[in-house]
């Protein structure tokens, strides 16, 4: 029978108490125990040469590792590791660089965390490489979702709104919100547009503040002249950038961290969002900052509305106090948002069917074929 792990020891004993007997049939006894006659030989001689002790597991690491790094590469390693407890291989490899280091491969520096249990053995399953596309431009894309909410110590709830330019991953907006409104994600968006101007487009998931093209958050970035594009239902790769984003904010911030109030969260959140845009290294950047490819948008923010303008071919219609019109004798509704407004209806390629739109924003589409029996 093979060693039990829980009388390893006793049964080690026994083998050998009973291979020194005269006469013993030493591959027999093998057999019987489960072991090979290598293994049994070794055992034996141990015991000649050191008696009970040499029956006891010996560390199966060599004498001499000529590869192994040094103990002040693994120093430096760990200080950096000390400073930022969430930063991986190539992170660290990269700051290292930075002070003029002879660094080592991030695989290397990835063993050296591991070795001095500076990583959990399940941690590294969960990071695997992700096929990523960005815009090519800055502002073509922002991404917006809040994170998250969780509780502050005096007992309110901060509501995280992030915005995140999808080129550089720059993060142009972290607020901390006490709710998750649309009056306040307003406030919030013209704060930032202040800052760094209009996106062509912005991306949000399917939440109540700004679900469809039905709320007045929606209806204000529209006006705009702002495109308004919403991620598939229970997709949230679709936002794959924010939702990475919220990881980090996650590890490096809130878990490090009890806030006291919303005016505590921003005093963080901004300090935080300054070393993330500005300092920390970002891997999908060839490790530059967000910083290194951001630069604000060209359309500035003025408060005001520009001419809304439609194709000469567009067929106008005027929306009610419920948001709906009436076209060929029938009856359609694009949201009270969109009330009292004039929207406009495009032809298709197929007869019968008509892209409604407002301003620049494809709202919906009607399908005017009869039934088919």
């Amino acid at each position: 029978m093979p060693w039990k792990e829980s009388t390893t020891m006793s049964q080690r004993l026994e083998f050998v108490e009973l291979a020194l007997k005269d006469n013993a049939n030493m591959r027999a006894l093998c057999r019987e125990y489960g072991i090979s006659p290598r293994t049994g030989y070794k055992w034996l001689k141990r015991y000649r040469a050191e008696g009970e002790a040499g029956l006891y597991e010996r560390s199966r690491r060599p004498k001499h590792s000529p590869r192994q790094s040094s103990l002040e590469t693994e120093a430096a390693v760990l200080k950096v590791r000390q400073a930022q407890p969430t930063w991986g291989g190539r992170k660290i490899q990269w700051q290292l660089q930075q002070e003029g280091l002879a660094a080592p491969v991030p695989s290397t520096i990835t063993a050296i965390l591991r070795r001095q249990e500076q990583i959990a053995a399940d941690e590294s399953p969960k990071h695997r490489p992700m096929q990523r596309f960005a815009m090519e431009q800055p502002n073509q894309l922002w991404q917006m979702d809040f994170k998250g909410h969780f509780e502050m110590q005096n007992g309110a709830r901060c509501h995280p709104l992030t915005v995140l330019d999808d080129h550089s991953r720059f993060l142009v907006g972290l607020q901390a919100c006490p709710a998750e409104r649309s009056k306040r994600v307003k406030i919030q968006l013209e704060y930032i547009f202040e800052q760094y101007g209009l996106p062509e487009r912005m991306l949000m998931d399917n939440g109540s503040v700004w679900r469809g093209y039905h709320t007045a958050v929606s209806f204000w970035l529209i006006r705009l002249g702002i495109q308004v594009v919403h991620g598939r239902p229970y997709h949230p790769q679709t936002q794959g950038k924010d939702e990475r984003l919220h990881r980090t904010l996650k590890t490096d911030l809130l878990r490090q961290h009890q806030f006291v109030d919303l005016h505590d969260c921003q005093s963080h959140f901004d300090i935080w969002r300054e070393h993330y845009n500005c300092h920390r290294p970002h891997e999908a950047l060839h490790m530059h900052p967000p910083q290194a490819h951001y630069q604000p948008s060209s359309r500035p923010f003025t408060g005001s509305f520009p001419p809304i303008a439609y194709q000469p071919d567009d067929l106008l219609r005027q929306t009610d106090a419920g948001g709906k019109f009436r076209f060929q004798r029938r009856l359609f509704r694009v949201g009270k948002a969109f009330a009292h407004c004039q929207i406009a209806l495009r032809p298709t390629e197929v007869d019968g069917i008509f892209h409604v739109f407002f301003f620049k924003q494809r709202l919906a589409q009607i399908d005017l074929r009869p039934l088919k029996p």
